[in-house]
């Protein structure tokens, strides 16, 4: 059958958009999400609490040797201990919270995709490899799933420690807290500049892929096509492209998406460095205890690590859109045409056939078919031939109406089929395919798989019809076989 042409790699959409409709599937569970949303709060106010304590802890211990109070060290340090612990419990329960939401997401993200894939007409897989298909409904909607049970609580988290850690430090030293007026804009800008250059990137990680494992199905599927040609070290080849293509795809993302974390980090440590200087002049004036000043660079790593931490999620979340964005266009694929208003439904034919004037191309330029007529009798025998391309499976494809011509029409039983339902329509047809193609199940429900609800005598009487009865009863299990 014809492949239509593909089409130029599109540009990435809008993120702003995508991450709005990732919001459409996370509001469905609102009382989860709210859930989390507390226990995010209570986990990480109850962590800014320890650096409090820890300076509290240390100006107990005192500047003169032998004078160390240690009933309120030991005290604060308790309180400490408590307070982490509940923190790290709230933690684990988010965590798993997190995972159950975005397995909720992820399964109806799959169903929606998979219920699109059985709407879809023929020409949409005509025109589409499978393995880039395969590739949407496993890693892309993986890749959303590792995001949304990842990167989002990640981003809740880091948001409430930056704004508790900075409303502390403000509480403890507000002359400190200037230097973060000059990191924090370095790190702001450079981050944005970096998401610009890496946003592209993993959209192209993500299309690349889909392209190998389109390749890939089509080589596994053609085997027998490569072997009897002697064309294994083509396909090798070409293969070594396409897998270079996605290697160099891979390491373009990540190389550009990990130098952000890094790169950031370095100018959070620099700010480190400033607060120990000016922390340590302010202490020597006696406007800063040890307890504070110890307080402070606590908070501050606080501050500054979420800040590394956005960074890295900035870069795991371009490939979270960009995934997003290639599933979200499947979803959003233009089903098959609905029937026309008032469809009649096909039952009883008798099989009289009539195609009358048909012209039909794949692309409307390039006609396949320009004035075909035929008549096929009921209960007539009726063979078409001729070469590679000359349309004989374009008729079939119009006679089920998996594509219609753009002029001339098909009668069946003296009616036009594109009056009717496809789906009664369909069903007056028996089609023997080329290639056999078997289901995961067993050999009953393979035989049974055209015909609703057949029943066992029915299906052991077609098949002695077709002389294969004796075969399948001599399998092990009989007509339960699993194919293999």
């Amino acid at each position: 059958m014809p492949r239509m042409p593909r089409g130029p790699i599109e540009k990435p959409k809008d993120r702003k958009k995508v991450l709005l409709r990732l919001w459409t599937y996370l509001y469905r569970h609102k009382w989860m999400l709210l859930a989390a949303l507390l226990l995010t709060v209570s986990g990480n106010l109850l962590a800014l609490v320890g650096p409090m304590l820890s300076g509290k802890a240390i100006d107990a211990i005192g500047l003169t040797p032998h004078q160390v109070d240690f009933p309120t060290v030991f005290l604060y340090c308790a309180l400490m201990a408590g307070f982490y612990a509940v923190s790290s419990l709230l933690s684990y329960l988010l965590a798993r919270l997190m995972i159950h939401l975005s397995q909720k997401i992820v399964f109806r993200m799959r169903k929606e995709v998979f219920e699109r894939l059985m709407e879809l007409p023929v020409r949409y897989f005509d025109g589409h490899q499978t393995g880039d298909i395969v590739s949407r409904i496993s890693y892309d909607i993986d890749t959303v799933n590792a995001s949304l049970s990842h990167d989002l609580l990640q981003i809740a988290a880091s948001a409430i420690t930056v704004l508790g850690s900075l409303l502390m430090m403000i509480l403890i030293s507000p002359i400190l807290v200037l230097v973060f007026a000059v990191t924090i804009p370095m790190s702001i800008l450079f981050t944005r500049y970096m998401t610009k250059k890496v946003r592209p990137l993993f959209h192209k990680r993500s299309v690349k892929l889909g392209e190998l494992n389109g390749y890939t199905e089509e080589i596994l599927s053609g085997q027998r096509t490569i072997k009897a040609y002697r064309q294994e070290e083509v396909m090798v080849s070409r293969f070594d492209q396409k897998n270079k293509e996605a290697v160099d795809a891979y390491y373009n993302a990540d190389y550009y998406g990990g130098m952000t974390g890094p790169s950031v980090n370095f100018i959070n440590n620099l700010s480190l460095a400033f607060i120990s200087m000016f922390g340590a002049i302010l202490f020597l004036f006696g406007r800063l205890s040890i307890g504070n000043l110890s307080s402070f660079v606590l908070y501050s790593r606080k501050f500054s690590g979420p800040i590394n931490e956005m960074a890295n999620i900035v870069s795991e979340l371009q490939s979270a859109c960009a995934a997003a964005e290639r599933v979200f266009r499947l979803i959003d694929e233009d089903p098959e045409p609905a029937d026309v208003p008032g469809a009649w439904k096909f039952s009883q034919v008798s099989g009289d056939v009539k195609a009358e004037h048909i012209r039909f191309g794949y692309d409307p330029e390039k006609v396949i078919l320009h004035d075909l007529s035929l008549n096929a009798p009921p209960g007539s025998l009726i063979a078409i031939v001729g070469p590679t391309g000359a349309g004989k499976t374009t008729l079939i494809n119009l006679l089920m109406r998996f594509y219609d011509p753009q002029s001339g029409k098909i009668l069946l039983d003296g009616r036009d089929i594109s009056q009717g339902t496809r789906k009664s329509l369909r069903l007056s047809y028996t089609m023997v395919l080329q290639d056999t193609w078997l289901f995961s199940g067993t050999i009953f429900e393979n035989l049974a798989y055209g015909k609703k609800n057949a029943g066992r005598e029915e299906v052991e009487k077609a098949a002695k019809a077709a002389r294969i009865h004796r075969y399948i009863m001599s399998l092990p299990q009989g007509y339960d076989t699993p194919p293999g």
